[in-house]
């Protein structure tokens, strides 16, 4: 209780919403927490400069949980995301923080559901609205959403929604909120869109900016030289030496992922691919795979990895030296969190020197170099993911929960509760990821088996991929 002392509890919080952050485990703030929230709790704008992973969403929770009333079922928060997987995540945070308020509700409003759903979800009312720009600009139109008791707007990512072309729509939905609002707005970089952001939407915002940085003890940077032509094949001699589990590898345009992922996965190495083109069902099924550890490398842009948070990350794969060294920053700050220890590789051309000379500066510290010829393929053969991925045809619309699927495994099936990994069901399809020894045996015997009283469908989402 000390730590707490020295952290929440010198905030002006209600005695629930303290008791509910110790139960939670939430002990000291982050630094973004400690900078925003007696801002935010005295009821100022603000503008705040912090990364995914930093504590953002109890920075701009907190708030909003304290100015709910249980007893009042329309819309009193609204949080505007850039992706339905940051709003998803989002949605969660705030549920798990408003446990202290009641029996609140927190909708989700995100395109690539049916609005059908979203429209009856609202008839009964919400307490806290998440969504993005677009979808929740369908609702207003339609009649189904109404802002007029909103107290609290947020924008999450602002940067990121504004390289989507999010501007008007995040205008137009500003509008319809009431003048006297409460506005936050959360942004990992400082683009010029976001000046003119402020100037229309709030009032005399305050400015807080949490610069990234990471810890050499934390995270294990090094830099390869490369010329362009071994650039992809390096990345497969790294993660042969280094043997990760989980890789996050960036790169800085679709192209370069296509190709790295159509080279890696010719060497029979597990990867994805995740840019800005996908389909929202090709999206999900890409980021549960990794996820779950059903896959070993995401290769991604960075546009279309903003937002996401991925736990137990052990390595970062800078495949080409992004020309922003803030951006650097945050790409390798998505590894060695918590007690982790994470690793930062990158892939250095003689065109690209520049770029970690500005990444030295903002570090203050010179970079670690290794020669290529110091990778050495490591024990165990091919590297493959410890999980594989099954898709069960049918999910919410069908009343099925994690629950059942596990059931059905662990019942009937025959597996172990220990060779059953994590379980998504979305509204649709239901993915449950088992381990990768059992996985062809797994959908032989559920597709002969039941789930929930009723046969299914299921295949192994890696042969639907063509892997």
């Amino acid at each position: 209780m000390s730590e707490l002392t020295q952290g929440f509890n010198a905030l002006t919080l209600s005695p629930n919403t303290l008791a509910n952050l110790t139960q939670l485990g939430y002990t000291q703030m982050t630094p973004i927490q400690a900078a925003s929230l007696p801002l935010t709790l005295a009821g100022r704008d603000l503008i705040a400069q912090a990364s995914t992973g930093s504590g953002k969403t109890a920075a701009f929770g907190l708030p909003l949980v304290e100015k709910l009333h249980a007893t009042n079922v329309n819309a009193q928060a609204l949080v505007l995301c850039p992706t339905r997987e940051l709003a998803d995540q989002v949605t969660q945070e705030i549920r798990r923080l408003a446990r202290a308020v009641g029996n609140i509700k927190v909708v989700t409003l995100c395109g690539g559901v049916a609005l059908r759903g979203q429209t009856q979800s609202l008839e009964h009312g919400a307490h806290v609205v998440v969504g993005t720009p677009g979808r929740i600009l369908d609702h207003l139109e339609r009649g189904s959403l109404q802002l007029n008791d909103v107290r609290l707007l947020v924008l999450d990512e602002a940067d990121r929604m504004l390289d989507m072309g999010f501007f008007d729509d995040i205008a137009k939905v500003a509008k319809q909120c009431p003048s006297d609002r409460q506005t936050l707005l959360f942004s990992a970089t400082y683009p010029e869109g976001i000046g003119k952001l402020a100037s229309q939407f709030m009032r005399d915002p305050q400015t807080v900016k949490v610069q990234a940085q990471h810890s050499a003890q934390k995270i294990k940077q090094i830099f390869y030289e490369v010329s362009e032509s071994e650039r992809l094949h390096a990345v497969s001699l790294v993660l042969n030496h280094f043997r990760p589990e989980s890789t996050l590898a960036f790169c800085n345009t679709k192209q370069q992922c296509r190709d790295l992922v159509a080279v890696l996965q010719a060497q029979g190495f597990s990867a994805l691919a995740l840019y800005g083109e996908l389909e929202q069902r090709e999206r999900d099924q890409v980021l549960v795979q990794f996820a779950n550890r059903s896959c070993s490398v995401l290769v991604a842009t960075d546009v279309a990895a903003r937002g996401l948070d991925m736990a137990q990350l052990e390595a970062v794969i800078n495949v080409d030296v992004t020309p922003d060294a803030e951006v650097h920053i945050h790409r390798i700050g998505r590894t060695g969190r918590g007690d982790a220890e994470g690793l930062a590789l990158t892939l250095v051309s003689m065109d690209e020197m520049g770029n970690v000379g500005k990444i030295e500066q903002l570090q203050a510290r010179e970079s670690t170099w290794a020669p290529l010829s110091s990778l050495t393929a490591g024990k165990g053969g091919l590297l493959q993911p410890p999980m594989a991925t099954l898709q069960i045809v049918g999910g919410r619309k069908e009343k099925i929960r994690a629950g059942d699927v596990l059931g059905a495994l662990t019942g009937d099936a025959g597996f172990t509760r220990e060779q059953v990994g994590k379980i998504n069901v979305n509204e649709f399809s239901t993915y449950v990821a088992v381990e990768r020894s059992i996985a062809r045996e797994a959908v032989k015997r559920l597709s002969s088996g039941k789930v929930k009283g009723r046969s299914v469908k299921v295949r192994l989402l890696e042969d639907a991929a063509g892997r």
